[in-house]
């Protein structure tokens, strides 16, 4: 097994995690499929935006503090499990991890949050 194909078992159910948020996103905005939108609700929604900006500083601490780890003798990776590219003496499979946190936290987040078409329990009692 590569190092690969351990990120694809956590990735591929990343990416449908997050296809799924932006699908209930879309349908909560009231999106249409031409890309015109209403004005959105108090639902949770993604914004691609933060999550970029997130991804490039987590990504970015990720390579400083995984390339110190790894010089220091913290810990190191099987040659022949990675693919032979580096980001400093980093491989770039190390990358994954923390590339799958941010997409998959905030989809998490707009899947778990309720409509504001959905009742709050004070709201539901009689």
């Amino acid at each position: 097994m590569t190092y690969w194909t351990l990120n694809a078992i956590f990735l591929i159910p990343v990416a449908i995690v997050a296809v799924a948020a932006v699908v209930s996103s879309r349908r909560r905005t009231g999106a249409s499929a031409t890309g015109s939108t209403a004005a959105p609700n108090t639902a949770a929604t993604l914004s691609w935006r933060a999550i970029g900006l997130s991804a490039i500083i987590l990504l970015a601490l990720t390579a400083v503090f995984d390339n110190l780890m790894i010089r220091l003798g913290f810990f190191g990776y099987n040659p022949e499990w990675i693919s032979g590219v580096f980001v400093g003496v980093a491989p770039l499979e190390d990358l994954a991890y923390p590339l799958a946190a941010v997409v998959l936290l905030p989809a998490l987040w707009t899947l778990f949050t309720p409509s504001s078409s959905t009742p709050s329990p004070e709201q539901a009692r009689p």
